[in-house]
């Protein structure tokens, strides 16, 4: 299956307003909007960016100059993921974070790694008659939070770590977390009770066409759909598995430049990507969704 993008995204949809709930990166004090900063009762103080996100990743807390995507991975990835190839995978993520709720009601989401925020984009233009929603973003690339904070205006974009979630504890309904860096604890925390965790993960066969042409072979993807962190309970699992059909050099490179495989890949696999002028690709990934549970032997 190959999807076609065919839908423009609202700028501020009426049903989606910036999450509040955010707590200061230093001391988990609960931040407080003061006209452009955001303070904690310490005296610590937050600016908000000309391009309206926060940035709640303090020096100290970094690992890293430019910590998360480069500015060439995020720009790929737009352009990538707007041209509709994982818009059945968005789809998936909808209705997991919706399933059940009902239509009058306000939850809270945040997507932990969001990159340049197409799928809570895509959340957001698909609620129609569904629940009204407070939407965090949060990553850890200052590039991808750019990105997404010009693009849509009525989401809360934060420059964040999932290590250590700027969040007020037991203030989420949902949590996404895709190919991203899972933290079950701090999950755990900021999550209310029986809230969930909708985790999207890469099955085996996920760009496997892609993978042989840049690698000499390939390593056995792990598999871990059966796996339940501490301090949740599964819910569901299920695979998306289609296939798209690339039909441009310009989208085989940007498939290539948004994945960790481009730095992976040595100069030869990376020529031969370089030569490709279409794709036909297998986009393989399990969905899980799981429910905070009141365990208290949570482990990251």
């Amino acid at each position: 299956m190959n999807s076609v993008w065919t839908k423009s995204i609202p700028s501020v949809p009426i049903s989606v307003v910036p999450f509040s709930a955010l707590a200061c990166p230093l001391d988990g004090d609960v931040l407080v909007k003061a006209g452009g900063s955001w303070q904690c009762v310490q005296g610590h103080s937050f600016d908000v960016a000309r391009q309206g996100y926060i940035n709640l990743l303090p020096v100290q807390k970094k690992r890293s100059r430019d910590p998360g995507d480069s500015k060439d991975m995020v720009v790929a990835r737009q352009r990538f993921l707007s041209a509709g190839y994982y818009a059945p995978v968005a789809n998936a993520i909808n209705a997991a974070l919706l399933k059940g709720v009902a239509a009058d009601k306000e939850i809270s989401v945040l997507d932990a790694g969001c990159g340049e925020g197409y799928y809570l984009r895509q959340l957001a233009g698909a609620l129609g008659a569904s629940p009204s929603l407070q939407v965090l973003g949060l990553d850890i690339s200052k590039w991808a939070i750019q990105s997404a904070a010009r693009q849509h205006e009525a989401i809360r974009w934060v420059v964040g770590s999932n290590a250590n979630l700027p969040v007020v504890s037991g203030s989420l309904d949902r949590v996404l977390c895709m190919f991203g860096f899972p933290v079950y604890s701090e999950f755990a925390r900021v999550l209310r009770e029986d809230g969930l965790l909708v985790q999207l993960d890469p099955g085996p066969a996920h760009l496997r066409e892609l993978r042989e042409i840049i690698y000499p072979s390939l390593k056995p993807v792990r598999d871990n759909k059966d796996t339940v962190p501490a301090g949740f309970e599964s819910v569901s699992t299920e695979t998306i598995h289609y296939q798209a059909e690339i039909q441009s050099a310009a989208m085989v490179q940007d498939l290539l430049t948004m994945t960790p495989h481009l730095y992976r890949a040595n100069a030869e696999g990376r020529a031969r990507a370089a030569q490709l002028t279409s794709l036909s690709v297998t986009i393989e990934v399990t969905l899980k969704t799981l429910r905070k549970t009141t365990r208290t032997d949570i482990e990251s």
